[in-house]
């Protein structure tokens, strides 16, 4: 069935769509059928509400299916389309917070909720939603600069479907969605903000490089300090090592010395043990001198030096007075005892 464009109250027929976009017009969704009479029984398609009159007057409005009307009084008005239809908002100029001028449009998305306000609300719903669409987004534009206008392009579009929803809304109309298409500006702002990218490119550049010098000379530094940590540590415990070592052999040395003077003692507490210690001292006498003669060119020559017999006799003298005090402490001890 062939159908009129209705742009108002005033049925037209279907406009080519060059017209149309010369004119910033687009098919909308009220429509009439061309012949759209009352047969007393009418099926309205789904999706669809016809608007009828009675008398002139607002009678109601038909749902999809069977509908019976009076013939003569009652009339076809209005076919109103209950799907959503895309309108595209035409390219227009708007100027951002920071004074830049871009063009822009988009591409509206809307349904008819309410068939009557559709109708009577609005002489032409198409045209009216298209004009504010266009100011909306001009409103929009002039509050965000044109950074904010790349980055919050999402809440920009949620913006405009807000403002178009408040305004609309008598209009028996509601904006589903509204995105942004294309964004045009000056050659010139366009080589500027070419620029800005490039630079903020190599600036991100310059950082990384610097942090990554960075980083290798702090490994670097990490690395000798844990270098000279491990070394020092090292150094640290091999002289504990060494220091514990001496001390074991100054022990056992000691231990050793400590075992060959009991011995020794033990020797002497014998039935002969004072002549054989004196025969052991002037062995050693003599042997002293012996190693003095061989091991240094500074010569130490006895008064007697000739006579073995009293170096002999002049140790053993040594001894016995050595010997004598010792027992002169010990017995002084046991009588304090």
């Amino acid at each position: 069935m062939n159908r009129l464009t209705v742009l108002g109250r005033v049925p037209l027929y279907r406009l080519t769509s060059s017209y149309v976009n010369a004119t910033c017009l687009r098919n909308f969704s009220t429509t009439t059928p061309t012949f759209a009479r009352n047969t007393v029984i009418n099926f309205v398609p789904q999706q669809e509400a016809w608007v009828i009159e009675r008398m002139g007057k607002f009678h109601k409005v038909l749902e999809p299916g069977l509908n019976i009307l009076i013939p003569v009084l009652d009339r076809i008005k209005y076919v109103q389309s209950l799907k959503e239809i895309a309108i595209e908002i035409p390219q227009q100029g708007a100027i951002t917070l920071d004074n830049v001028q871009v063009q822009l449009d988009g591409v509206l998305y809307l349904r008819v909720i309410d068939p009557y306000k559709a109708s009577y609300g609005v002489d032409d719903p198409e045209f009216a939603v298209t004009q504010l669409a266009q100011t909306t987004m001009r409103s929009e534009v002039g509050k965000i600069s044109l950074d904010t206008v790349f980055k919050e392009r999402e809440q920009l579009n949620v913006n405009i479907v807000y403002a178009i929803n408040k305004a609309a809304e008598p209009w028996g109309l509601v904006c589903m969605r509204y995105e942004i298409r294309n964004m045009t500006m000056p050659a010139r702002v366009q080589e500027a903000m070419q620029m800005q990218v490039e630079a903020e490119r190599k600036k991100r550049a310059a950082i990384l490089e610097s942090e990554g010098h960075r980083d290798a000379a702090v490994n670097i530094a990490e690395g000798e300090k844990k270098s000279r940590i491990l070394a020092s540590e090292a150094s640290m415990q091999e002289k504990i090592n060494e220091a514990r070592g001496v001390a074991s052999a100054v022990e056992m040395q000691g231990q050793a010395r400590q075992r060959a003077i009991e011995f020794v003692s033990a020797a002497l507490n014998k039935e002969g043990g004072h002549h054989a210690a004196g025969l052991v001292v002037a062995e050693q006498y003599v042997q002293a001198f012996s190693n003095l003669a061989n091991k240094s060119n500074t010569l130490i020559v006895p008064a007697n030096a000739n006579d073995v017999n009293s170096m002999v006799t002049q140790a053993l003298t040594v001894y016995k007075q050595v010997t004598d005090a010792g027992d002169k402490t010990r017995n002084g001890d046991d009588q304090q005892k």
